[in-house]
């Protein structure tokens, strides 16, 4: 048979080879071997083939991407991926009839109607606009409806603002990504610090901008024995206030007060229906007893509560675009877990799951956790030795029937992690994925040791006097005179302190007596006067400057670092934001739309999701570390880590007022942070305490 010229020219393009113009007996192989004989360039043979059989094949060749490799009678693998049927010997005539059906493969494509006569990958691709041209093949072939995917997507890393990809263009792990999905399981017996354990960690994931929510079995069991209130379960109600600082977590853009720092995270009984009042149900008695292993109906309550709240975290992860739900329960027995796994495998058995238990040993520790437990929901208002006495025997009770982490777990292959006494020791199995890795990271980095961490930004600069961004200009006289008063006003609240914590443990009692309701610091191994302070710039001239004054004195450590740099602006750095409103409305109605997600134009621009996530090992050294620290910083720089430790939304980071002047001291508890905000007054060159600061957004963006 001979090649037509139009058949020829086809195939040249498809194939990328030359027919022979007269030769009716010679087959393709042999064809191809002449040719190379002749000092052509050889094409790939088996490819070739294997492109041209599938215009014959069809479906044969696209029901599955990956081989299937089975073991043959002597137990060697095989490959079938060709089961129905072997692919024609070399030399076959199959490549030529291939050739002499390009033409009709043309008409069969543009008239769907007559239908072709197989269902090939490339027949069903886009058609060309050069007639002439051959089809190009699908980029997946089992995505399409008759190759329906079976195993999940890859779990990789999805970092906001560091990673980008199609499947997720904002670097959140997508709907889709289920397995890199985690359902916290909390477990351990009561005042081990597992409430303290899971604030932290959803403060931590959340400033990462992993949508994360906590779903505490406690709070609904309350509510479901109809000893607590649906309207107390909210964290603004002012029932559920204790007398800690307020934590100011939703406050901002919403000019509503903030709410204070609760021991228990609320959650509502059920989402589907109206709540009830405590008077509308019996209340149950919530003593030691509840609590008691042979107390069925109480097992049974308790139980039924459990897989509520879990199925109310799986709705959440599943349908609500949520990345981590934490459990918070104690689950100390592996009956409970292997039920709680058993319940997410057969709603989800791709999502993955970790189980963290919180152990003590240290005596101080549990002592703290015991007393701040007894000013929880549980006790609210009562005795505190009664209190004591009975929460003594709720603990006992948990104990007789507490089974720990360990070979359960490790049988049925479950990522774990053993934390005790809150980061002194790290046991890990079997971590999978990037969320779990990050968590046991920070995890290392907890310590209850008493200390304040200060923020600040730096004293006026040349370029803050004429509204300049960027830049690495010196301080003003103004801002020299504000590095000199935060010396002396730092100098003196260290003194302060220092007092202030040695009075504190000598009027601590345990029991606690009525009006003591202050829990000590379980880590007191130290003397408080061997406490180093730290003084942490960036390496700008203005931030390095500012902290001149600390860095004569012997006895503080001033260290420069660079990543608390200040954002760059790329191409804008110098500019006023007047002038890039007039040069660059776009850049400056895009920045102002979204300025979380905006990255400034340029080489070495950066956003706020970058400046987080170059800050994400410096918030684990201010964890890690004992001793007091002072951050001189910038306006980005401060905003960060002030939204890290005050634990704000996500849309109010960008957003937060922090002019020139605003001192900050954080002093971590047990129970979460101790918060005040101080001004600086260029009257009297001092610091003003504000008692009622509230965070709130930028009113003067040139401040």
């Amino acid at each position: 048979m001979e090649c037509s010229p139009d058949s020829t020219r086809r195939a040249q393009r498809l194939l990328n080879f030359p027919c022979p113009r007269n030769n009716t007996d010679t087959t393709a192989d042999q064809e191809l071997s002449h040719q190379g004989t002749a000092g052509a360039p050889q094409p790939q043979a088996p490819s070739l083939r294997k492109l041209a059989m599938s215009h014959l094949m069809g479906s044969a060749l696209s029901t599955s991407t990956s081989p299937a490799i089975k073991a043959n009678e002597d137990g060697h693998a095989v490959d079938n991926s060709h089961a129905h049927g072997p692919l024609p010997p070399p030399g076959a005539p199959a490549l030529t009839k291939a050739l002499d059906t390009l033409k009709a493969a043309g008409s069969v494509a543009s008239h769907p109607q007559n239908g072709p006569p197989y269902d090939s990958p490339y027949s069903r691709s886009i058609s060309s606009t050069a007639p002439t041209s051959p089809r190009i093949p699908p980029v997946r072939q089992n995505s399409g409806s008759q190759t329906p995917r079976v195993r999940p997507h890859a779990t990789t890393l999805n970092i906001p603002g560091m990673t980008r990809s199609r499947a997720s263009p904002d670097g959140r792990i997508p709907d889709r990504d289920v397995a890199a999905k985690l359902v916290i399981i909390m477990v351990g017996l009561p005042a081990r610090g597992k409430s303290y354990i899971t604030k932290k960690l959803h403060r931590y994931l959340s400033w990462q901008q992993h949508s994360t929510r906590i779903f505490n079995v406690g709070n609904r069991r309350r509510l479901a024995a109809g000893v607590a209130n649906p309207a107390d379960a909210s964290p603004t109600s002012a029932a559920n206030r204790t007398d800690v600082p307020s934590q100011a977590a939703t406050i901002l853009s919403k000019g509503t007060k903030g709410p204070d720092i609760v021991v228990e995270e609320p959650t509502k009984l059920d989402l589907n229906t109206p709540a009830t009042t405590s008077a509308d149900c019996p209340k149950m008695d919530q003593s030691a007893k509840f609590f008691d292993p042979k107390n069925e109906a109480a097992a049974r309550l308790r139980e039924q509560v459990a897989l509520d709240t879990l199925d109310e975290l799986l709705t959440y992860l599943l349908h609500q675009g949520g990345a981590v739900g934490i459990l918070d329960a104690t689950n100390s027995t592996i009956k409970r877990r292997q039920l709680l796994v058993e319940r997410i495998k057969a709603r989800e058995p791709k999502l993955g799951i970790l189980f963290i238990e919180s152990v003590c040993h240290d005596q101080n520790l549990l002592e703290a956790n015991m007393r701040l437990k007894l000013f929880g929901p549980d006790y609210k208002g009562q005795d505190p030795y009664e209190a004591f006495e009975d929460f003594k025997q709720r603990v006992k009770a948990y104990e007789s029937a507490y089974e720990p982490l360990g070979q359960w777990e490790e049988d049925n292959d479950l990522q774990y992690i053993q934390m005790i006494d809150v980061g002194r020791k790290i046991v890990q199995h079997r971590l999978r994925g990037f969320l779990s890795g990050g968590i046991v990271s920070y995890l290392t980095t907890f310590n209850l040791s008493p200390r304040q961490i200060w923020i600040t930004r730096h004293g006026q600069s040349e370029d803050n006097r004429i509204f300049k961004l960027g830049g690495n200009s010196e301080l003003t006289e103004r801002g020299h005179s504000y590095g000199e008063a935060l010396y002396r006003f730092i100098t003196y609240k260290r003194k302060e302190w220092l007092i202030h914590q040695k009075n504190k443990i000598a009027e601590s009692h345990f029991p606690p007596k009525p009006g003591d309701n202050t829990p000590p610091y379980p880590e007191l191994n130290q003397e408080l006067d061997d406490k180093n302070f730290c003084v942490w710039t960036s390496m700008l001239k203005r931030s390095v400057e500012t902290a001149e004054y600390f860095d004569a004195d012997e006895d503080y450590d001033v260290k420069a670092w660079e990543m608390l740099n200040e954002l760059n602006a790329g191409e804008f750095e110098g500019m006023t934001y007047d002038e890039i409103a007039a040069k660059y409305p776009e850049e400056y109605a895009k920045r102002a739309k979204d300025k979380l997600q905006y990255i400034y134009p340029g080489v070495g621009g950066e956003g706020y999701l970058q400046v987080i996530s170059r800050l994400r090992d410096m918030v684990r050294e201010m964890e890690r570390i004992t001793d007091h620290v002072l951050i001189i910083g910038h306006r980005s720089v401060c905003r960060v880590l002030m939204a890290y430790f005050m634990d704000l939304t996500r849309d109010d980071i960008a957003d937060l007022d922090l002019p020139l002047g605003m001192l900050y001291a954080i002093e971590p508890k047990p129970y979460g942070i101790e918060f005040h905000a101080y001004q600086y007054k260029e009257e009297t060159a001092w610091f003003d305490e504000l008692p009622s600061y509230k965070p709130r957004k930028t009113v003067d963006r040139n401040s």
